[in-house]
């Protein structure tokens, strides 16, 4: 049992170096992730409310003749109310409601213009720049024909270049975020594979480092007090003991 005991000690120690690190990962991405509220994160409150549409008399259908289309809505934009019309495909684009007419999809100048006319913040605009739709950012994490707008405090803010609607929102701590998101996960590549090798491997051996603990627990006790008792009225030389007077 000895010989037991001292083999499953020794492999729970090496486990146990083993995990240390991921564990070590996962408590500091834990901390950081949670240091600050999500809202903040995200950017929430960085971006208004989209303002009320005041609806008038003599709204012209958007001329879609020949296009498959899944939705059409009336939505607010800089420049007053706008289609914004949903075809079959992805693709989306605004028209003008006083016209029907489809409007050109947005230059630089049309998104960043887009993008202050809900923009609360202190920032203001460092950089526009065209986002190629066959190779994305890591933390957009999605094909989009559109551009990103570069704030001087290294917030980002992603806009569809055909409605000018605003995809995303990503702040500097989003990005601290989620870096630490990906050594959660183990996955810093893609950041979105919580089933990769890495993370199931490790967690399936610290499990088998606290079953080891579970096991040796009780062993330990046993031949804890198995060393305390004196065993059968014997002194601790082995030799009976007088009974007392």
């Amino acid at each position: 049992m000895g010989a037991i005991r001292t083999r499953l000690r020794r492999w729970h120690v090496w486990l146990g170096w083993l995990v240390a690190l991921p564990f070590l990962f996962w408590t500091v991405s834990g901390l950081v992730m949670v240091a600050k509220p999500i809202e903040e994160v995200r950017g929430e409150h960085l971006i208004s409310p989209p303002k009320p549409i005041i609806v008038g008399s003599g709204l012209v259908a958007p001329q879609v003749e020949g296009r498959q289309v899944l939705a059409v809505t009336l939505e607010p934009r800089a420049d007053g109310p706008r289609w914004e019309i949903d075809f079959a495909g992805g693709e989306k684009r605004l028209a003008d409601p006083a016209t029907g007419r489809l409007l050109p999809r947005l230059g630089a100048a049309d998104a960043a213009k887009e993008l202050m006319a809900r923009y609360t913040g202190a920032a203001k605009v460092a950089e526009v720049s065209r986002i190629d739709a066959n190779s994305p950012p890591l933390e957009l994490r999605r094909a989009m024909n559109g551009w990103v707008v570069r704030m001087s405090d290294g917030a980002h803010f992603y806009l569809d270049g055909g409605s000018g609607e605003i995809i995303a929102r990503r702040t500097s701590w989003w990005r601290i975020y989620d870096f630490m998101w990906g050594l959660h996960i183990m996955d810093l590549q893609g950041r979105e594979d919580t089933h990769n090798p890495w993370v199931v491997s490790f967690g399936a051996l610290s499990l088998g480092m606290v079953l080891l603990a579970f096991i040796l627990l009780p062993l330990t006790i046993r031949r804890k007090n198995g060393r305390n008792g004196n065993g059968n009225g014997r002194n601790g030389n082995g030799k009976a003991s007088a009974p007392a007077k």
